[in-house]
C-alpha cells in the first residue's frame, strides 16, 4: 500500500511565548473562593465499541488522541514540557532581577550621585532588553523541538497506520478533526487499535526506567 502523507497536531505544551504568573499587590487580599457547586450526576457508562464492519473499505481516526493517549505521544509531550519549565524559570529569573533593579533606582535614586544613577537606569534597560531576547530564543528553542517531535512522531506512526490500513484492505483512511467528518459507524474508528499497535511495535525500543 502506497504511504500516506500525515499532518500531525499534537498537543504539546506551550505553542506561544512563555507568561510570568500573575501575583497579587501586596497587601491586597486574594478574591474569595467561588462556592461549590452541587457534584454534577454520573455519566452514563460508555457504550461498547461496535466492531469493525464487514467489507468497510474507508475508516477514521482520531489523531490528536493518538498524540494524547500513545506511550510515544505522552513522551514528546513531556519533554516539550521539561523544556518549556526550563526557560520559564530562567525567564523569571531575569525579571526578578529587573525588578530588583527598579526597586533599587526607586528607593535609592535620590541618594545616588547623577553618575550612578544614570549607570542603575542604563543597567535596567539592558536587562529589560536581554529579558526581551531571551522570551524570544525560548519561544523558539521550544517551537523548534516541537516541530523535531512533531516530524519524528509522524515518521513512527504512518508505517503503523499503513499496516493496519493493509490488513483491513482499506482504501482510505481519514482524519477524524480534518476530513469535515460529521458522522460514522463507530466501528470505523481505528484509533484505540493504532494505539495498541503502535505502543507495541515501540516499546521494545522505548527505554528502560533506572533502577533507583
Amino acid at each position: 500500500m502506497k504511504p500516506v502523507l500525515l499532518t500531525l497536531a499534537l498537543g504539546l505544551a506551550m505553542t506561544g511565548a512563555p507568561a510570568f504568573a500573575q501575583t497579587p499587590p501586596a497587601g491586597q487580599t486574594p478574591p474569595a473562593a467561588p462556592p461549590q457547586q452541587p457534584a454534577a450526576p454520573a455519566a452514563p457508562a460508555a457504550a461498547a465499541p461496535r466492531p469493525f464492519p464487514e467489507g468497510a473499505k474507508v475508516a477514521y481516526l482520531n489523531i490528536q488522541r493518538i498524540a494524547s493517549e500513545s506511550a510515544e505521544g505522552k513522551v514528546a509531550t513531556a519533554r516539550v514540557k521539561a523544556l518549556n519549565d526550563k526557560k520559564l524559570q530562567e525567564l523569571q529569573d531575569r525579571q526578578k532581577a529587573i525588578q530588583a533593579s527598579q526597586q533599587k533606582l526607586q528607593t535609592s535614586g535620590a541618594l545616588l550621585s547623577d553618575q550612578a544613577r544614570v549607570q542603575l537606569e542604563k543597567e535596567v534597560e539592558r536587562l529589560q532588553v536581554d529579558l526581551q531576547r531571551a522570551t524570544q530564543d525560548a519561544q523558539t528553542e521550544v517551537q523548534e523541538l516541537q516541530q523535531e517531535l512533531q516530524l519524528d512522531f509522524q515518521k513512527k506512526l504512518v508505517p503503523i497506520i499503513n499496516a493496519v490500513a493493509a490488513e483491513r484492505g482499506l482504501f482510505m483512511v481519514f482524519s477524524q478533526a480534518d476530513s469535515g467528518l460529521v458522522w460514522a459507524d463507530t466501528g470505523l474508528d481505528l484509533t484505540e487499535l493504532v494505539i495498541k499497535r503502535f505502543d507495541t511495535v515501540l516499546a521494545p525500543t522505548a527505554p528502560k526506567p533506572q533502577d533507583e
